[in-house]
């Protein structure tokens, strides 16, 4: 009984001894090194949109929340634009403004084609 014991543990430690070396030799010709890479790759976003409420929701604001950038300004029409370097806000009255991109080299640009657009003229 005592022999085969002994037989019984050497047999596991040579499995043991055998599947370090595997192990080894899996990791330096980068068997397992793919799988440390397609662990590392970032995550897609997801596609509901309970990321962006949760945010809203926990972000402190004592004026106004502004829904597009989560900034807290004192009036909805002073929300800053998302992308600023290519947007332009333009105020429309009334407290009311909105971001567009911006319509080329020329200083007020977009204003004028949202006025024509307003106008049905664009």
């Amino acid at each position: 009984m005592e022999l085969r014991s002994i037989v019984i543990a050497v047999i596991g430690f040579w499995t043991l001894g055998a599947r370090a070396q595997f192990g080894f030799f899996d990791q330096m010709f980068n068997g397992g090194g793919q799988q440390q890479q397609q662990q590392q790759q970032p995550q897609n976003v997801r596609s509901d949109s309970s990321w962006y409420q949760n945010q809203y929701e926990n972000a402190h604001c004592t004026n106004y929340l502004c829904p597009g950038t989560l900034s807290c300004v004192h009036f909805p029409h002073h929300c800053p634009c998302a992308w600023e370097t290519v947007e332009e806000k333009v105020e429309l009255g009334s407290g009311i403004a909105i971001c567009a991109s911006k319509g080329g080299y020329a200083e007020g640009e977009t204003m004028k084609k949202i006025e024509l657009a307003r106008k049905g003229l664009l």
